[in-house]
């Protein structure tokens, strides 16, 4: 027989009965939410946790006081004042509850604070992408506003069985967009909603933060014009994805971010910060920016980064890009141009300018003062643009970060750029962080390359020689480099070999401490080496949090040796991750006991490989 479950109290009927009535905030309920704040502690707090995200939502707006984050206030029935409470609650907290049980997984890439704002924002972009899919693949002809939300986003909020007028009113996107854009900040808009309509239902929107994709028509480019002015004051970030992008729909596009002024003389002026356009065409390539970029530059005290990635740029469109920036006075910090075939577009950086002029030359140079984060990844540049770009640092003193990886720049190219990273050239180096991911480099190189680093006095943090055919022999200025102030550094894929890994280890003195917080020594075919190379750097790196060892060739009898080294390293350090996957390893008992004795927060510090029976081949081929 079974038990049925008690009845519930009096008390929890009216709890329930309060958090029904506060789902559709009638003004007959909002005026006894004064009343509502009259109760007890324990009561209030119950009837918080029962409400749905759109009873909060009218619970946390009628709210009798300010500063509702940090304190709440209770009557005090003897003296007939407001007091404090003995002790605070908090609906943010309540917010962020709500959060977490519809987006689990999102919660722990962001930290807001204001999880209200969070909540709604992300709400508002689940409506609107699912409205755009309904606008796409149907063949619809009505008005955006009147799409239907389905059931289950309206579920989440708390809309449960709604009378057929309760359901005509809620559902629509309008109510939604409407009720809780003063919440929103940042969207990512799908181009069938770049229209003069989305601009009517985003009018309470106070948009910081925009990201459009597959902008293709003139009419999509109408539409999101009238969208940016109406936020010009507001947007600083502004990101197309999968983009056409012709010259004359760029122009008028980045024309609405400027604000004119309506003094004739007066500088024009705007707000972003944040310009990125990512995997777009931008039509056939001109030897000259497009006038709304020039524009966009020439104005752009604000802007701090300029993203343009994967869009075949040209040579040409780089090339007067740089000239421009030359010639403006802008605060870019960050220039990310990775994958656009732009190899040549450092050609006027040459030794033919005389110092003097790089220096004094009115103009030359203000714009890349600041400049700290340079990404020339993928761009097909050869030894003869490594050594323009050598010259190029003299405009840019402040430079902390360069990613030069995936180009062919072969050792000579190197040789060019070495005096620069080392700081021994006529400028002092401050990078923080290099990479030289797969740029035909050899052992002899990279050798002087680490044997010179260490004159940077400590300012290089970071350095990734990744997808190098090195070998074993770079092992010993590798094992050298490693007692330098390095915190992160990848040596993925350079075939270092048991030789490589057993040097390596001869290279570690135990009296010396290391800095490494984060190594990757992956598809290095390391064998038992690597697990003895671990079992030497674990004790010696306190401060390691992240080493990556996959794919190394390790037999079975490598995780007793690195099972060994991080029992230790667990009590002296603060290892979180261990990446062991890619070998061909069968689970056994002691495995399973692996993943539960080495854990941090709930999860499995090591990463084991699949069994092999499920496990892919691993090709070693260069």
């Amino acid at each position: 027989m079974v038990e049925e479950a008690p009845p519930s109290s009096l008390i929890t009927l009216c709890i329930d009965h309060l958090a029904n009535q506060l789902l559709f905030g009638e003004d007959e309920v909002i005026a006894i939410i004064p009343v509502i704040y009259e109760l007890p502690s324990h009561l209030l707090d119950d009837l918080i946790s029962r409400l749905t995200p759109h009873a909060l939502y009218h619970f946390h707006l009628h709210m009798p006081f300010q500063d509702v984050n940090e304190e709440d206030f209770s009557r005090d029935d003897s003296t007939n004042n407001k007091r404090k409470r003995s002790r605070d609650w908090n609906l943010n907290t309540a917010w962020q509850k709500l959060f977490e049980l519809r987006w689990p997984d999102l919660i722990n890439q962001i930290q807001p604070s204001d999880w209200q704002k969070a909540y709604w924002e992300a709400h508002l972009q689940n409506c609107l992408d699912e409205a755009a899919e309904i606008a796409l693949i149907s063949p619809f002809k009505g008005r955006l506003a009147d799409i239907n939300i389905s059931e289950s986003i309206l579920r989440h909020i708390g809309f449960v069985r709604l009378a057929e007028h309760e359901y005509d009113k809620y559902s629509k996107l309008s109510y939604h967009c409407l009720q809780f854009g003063s919440h929103v900040s940042c969207l990512r808009l799908q181009n069938i909603l770049c229209s003069a309509e989305t601009t009517r239902l985003l009018r309470e929107c106070k948009l910081q933060s925009m990201v459009v994709r597959c902008i293709r028509s003139v009419e999509q480019v109408n539409g999101l014009c009238r969208l940016i002015n109406q936020h010009s004051r507001t947007l600083t970030s502004l990101e197309f994805i999968h983009c056409t992008l012709y010259e004359n729909f760029l122009n008028t596009l980045l024309d609405s971010v400027v604000r004119k002024s309506v003094h004739k003389y007066a500088l024009q002026k705007h707000g972003l910060q944040h310009l990125s356009i990512v995997s777009s065409s931008f039509g056939p390539c001109t030897g000259s920016l497009p006038t709304g970029l020039q524009s966009l530059l020439s104005s752009a005290r604000s802007m701090c980064s300029l993203k343009l990635c994967g869009s075949r740029l040209g040579r040409n469109f780089a090339k007067a890009l740089f000239v421009t920036l030359l010639s403006v006075s802008s605060c870019i910090s960050v220039l990310d141009l990775a994958e656009n075939e732009i190899s040549g577009c450092l050609s006027h950086f040459n030794r033919r300018v005389p110092s003097y002029l790089r220096e004094s030359h009115i103009g030359i140079g203000e714009s890349l003062q600041l400049l700290r984060v340079l990404n020339l990844r993928g761009n097909n540049l050869r030894k003869d643009d490594a050594e323009n770009l050598g010259y190029a640092f003299a405009y840019m003193p402040n430079l902390e970060d360069l990613d030069i990886s995936d180009n062919p720049i072969e050792d000579e190219g190197l040789r060019y750029l070495i005096p620069y990273f080392a700081g021994t050239s006529e400028m002092c180096s401050r990078l923080a962080c290099l990479k030289l991911e797969a740029c035909d480099l050899s052992c002899d190189v990279v050798n002087h390359l680490l044997d010179s680093l260490p004159v940077l006095n400590g300012t290089l943090k970071s350095l990734s020689i990744a997808e190098n055919c090195l070998g074993s022999k770079v092992a010993g200025a590798l094992g050298r480099f490693l007692s330098t102030p390095i915190e992160v550094l990848d040596a993925s894929g350079i075939d270092l070999l048991p030789s490589g890994f057993l040097e390596l280890q001869n290279m570690l003195t135990i009296e010396e401490e290391l800095s490494l917080v984060i190594i990757n020594i992956s598809k290095n075919r390391g064998g038992i080496q690597t697990a003895r190379f671990l079992s030497k750097l674990l004790p010696q790196a306190p401060r390691l949090v992240d080493v990556n060892a996959s794919s190394n060739c390790m037999p079975i009898e490598s995780l007793s040796i690195i099972s060994s080294a991080l029992k230790f390293a667990k009590a002296a350090g603060n290892v979180l991750n261990l990446d062991l996957t890619g070998h061909d390893w069968d689970y056994t008992p002691e495995l399973t006991s692996l993943c539960t004795e080495f854990v941090h927060n709930g999860k499995p510090i090591l990463m084991l490989p699949v069994s092999s029976a499920t496990a892919a081949p691993i090709d070693h081929d260069p």
